[in-house]
């Protein structure tokens, strides 16, 4: 049995706890437990969030030593932070935990980086490589060839067409659709619904069908 800390407290770190209880299920034992959360607000500190407890500051990993770890931070106000964020923690990739809900579909030809969150009835085909800290949620479809650069986040229901490189820290909305053999630059975030056309430049946010630059993806000072 392996003791898992979940770095956040937000939708997608219940939906982790949630996965990790579901495998449990499916294998009729205790594959995982559960050790808590770090989040770094404070007003959250000692709670507890659907039986397990919020610990501390993201600063506090190195407490929990016979614990690994997953990131569920992430959202489209701060997913250009999540590398800033995760390395609070200050741990080495060998200690990220890489998850696959066991309705989700991975081929074995697939790469998944330490970190990765693979949530319910996601399909990755073949040859999908994904960077390390990436999530790809409910209902999401990536195709043969993709990649998926680290920190990236993947919305439920998006569906990405095959040949694609998506770039680090990338935010992609829920039932965007990503044409085939595109690249989507670093720091990207694709609105939701949005149809993804032809490459997009780091650093923008785009929206729309067909996708249209919106504004840069974070503010001046970053």
């Amino acid at each position: 049995m392996k003791k898992i800390v979940i770095l956040g407290t937000g939708g997608n770190c219940i939906d982790i706890l949630d996965t990790l209880n579901d495998i449990n299920r499916v294998a009729s034992s205790q594959v995982y437990q559960c050790a808590g959360f770090l989040d770094d607000l404070e007003e959250n500190w000692g709670k507890e969030l659907h039986g397990a407890k919020v610990l501390g500051p993201l600063d506090s990993a190195g407490r929990y030593d016979d614990c690994f770890f997953v990131n569920g931070i992430g959202s489209p106000g701060n997913f250009w932070k999540k590398e800033t964020i995760i390395g609070k923690a200050g741990l080495p990739d060998h200690r990220f935990e890489t998850i696959v809900h066991p309705r989700a579909s991975v081929s074995t030809t697939a790469t998944l980086g330490p970190g990765t969150v693979i949530f319910q009835n996601a399909t990755l085909t073949s040859n999908v490589r994904t960077g390390r800290h990436v999530i790809i949620l409910p209902n999401a479809v990536v195709s043969h060839d993709d990649v998926l650069g680290d920190y990236t986040c993947v919305a439920a229901g998006v569906c990405i067409s095959g040949g694609v490189t998506i770039g680090k820290a990338c935010y992609l909305g829920t039932n965007a659709s990503i044409h085939g053999n595109i690249t989507i630059g670093d720091y990207c975030l694709i609105g939701m619904g949005s149809v993804v056309l032809a490459d997009v430049a780091d650093d923008s946010v785009v929206v729309g069908a067909p996708a249209r630059f919106l504004r840069p993806t974070r503010p001046p000072a970053h």
